[in-house]
C-alpha cells in the first residue's frame, strides 16, 4: 500500500527553484533515505510533505488524499505526519513528560491518564523513563533528540519524517539516536529520513534517493546506489563522501 505519493512537486524561494519536479512514492513500512549535499532540497521536501511549506506546483497525496488541495486542513494533516528536526525544539519550561503529552492532550483531546501512560511507556522503551520529570536543559543532546522522536511517535503518525536528526549531536551521541531509528524500522514505522550519515542510510533504508539541484537524480536499493551508482553525479557525490572518510 502506498502511504505517500509526491508528484511533480516544485518549490521556489524568492524566485529561485529549490524543488524542480520531484516525484516519489513511499510504501507502507518502507524507510526511504534522502541523501545529497546541503541545499539539494532534502529538508524542503520534508517540509512540503508536512505542509510547513506550500508547494508551488505538483501534488502530495497521503493515503490517497490530496493534502496539497487548498481545502485540506494542515492541522488535520499534521496529526497524521510526525516530523523531527535537527534542532530538538523542546519547550524548555516543560518537563520531558509534559513535552511529550502536550499534543495528545491539547490537539488530540486524549484523557490525561491515557496520555501520560502512553508517554511513559514510550519513554521507558527509549531508556528515558527516569527522565520524565527532568527539564530539557538537564539532558544530553542525544537524550533530547530521543525525547523529540518520542514526542512525534506518541501521536501514532502514519508517516514519520526525520530531518538530519543527528546533525546537532556530538559524534559520541549519534549512535543512541540511530539505534532508536533502527528499532522503529523493525517495528514497521514508515519513514523518510534526510541524512548525512551515509553508512547508516546504507544499513537501515529500503530505498535511497540522491537529490541534487532540487531533483531526485537517482534512487534504488542501498546496495545499488552506494555500490554501483548509475548516474555520474551520484558517483561524484559518493566519491567525495568516501574521500572525506564518511562512507
Amino acid at each position: 500500500m502506498t502511504v505517500l505519493s509526491i508528484s511533480g512537486v516544485h518549490k521556489l524561494f524568492n524566485g529561485n527553484p529549490v524543488l524542480r519536479g520531484v516525484s516519489l512514492d513511499v510504501d507502507e513500512h518502507e524507510v526511504v533515505a534522502l541523501i545529497g549535499a546541503s541545499g539539494s532540497g532534502k529538508s524542503t521536501l520534508l517540509r512540503c510533505v508536512n505542509l510547513l511549506e506550500q508547494v508551488d506546483d505538483g501534488t502530495i497525496h497521503l493515503d490517497g488524499r490530496d493534502i496539497t488541495d487548498p481545502r485540506a486542513d494542515p492541522d488535520q494533516v499534521r496529526r497524521r505526519i510526525g516530523i523531527v528536526f535537527q534542532a530538538f525544539n523542546l519547550f524548555p519550561h516543560l518537563s520531558v513528560l509534559d513535552n511529550v503529552t502536550l499534543a495528545p492532550l491539547r490537539v488530540h483531546r486524549m484523557p490525561k491518564a491515557q496520555a501520560r501512560a502512553k508517554a511513559l511507556a514510550l519513554l521507558e522503551r527509549v531508556g528515558l523513563a527516569d527522565k520524565a520529570a527532568a527539564y530539557p536543559d538537564r539532558l544530553s543532546g542525544g537524550q533530547q533528540q530521543r525525547v523529540a522522536i518520542v514526542r512525534a511517535l506518541v501521536n501514532d503518525p502514519r508517516l514519520l519524517l526525520l530531518d538530519e536528526v543527528t546533525s546537532a549531536l556530538d559524534p559520541e551521541l549519534v549512535g543512541e539516536v540511530l539505534a532508536l531509528i533502527r528499532d522503529l524500522k523493525g517495528d514497521g514505522v514508515t519513514m523518510i529520513l534526510a541524512t548525512h550519515e551515509m553508512s547508516f542510510a546504507r544499513q537501515v533504508a529500503d530505498r535511497v534517493c540522491f537529490l541534487d539541484g532540487g531533483l531526485i537524480v537517482e534512487q534504488g536499493p542501498p546496495e545499488q546506489v552506494f555500490g554501483a551508482p548509475r548516474e555520474p553525479r551520484t558517483r561524484q557525490f559518493l566519491q567525495r563522501i568516501t574521500d572525506a572518510g564518511r562512507l
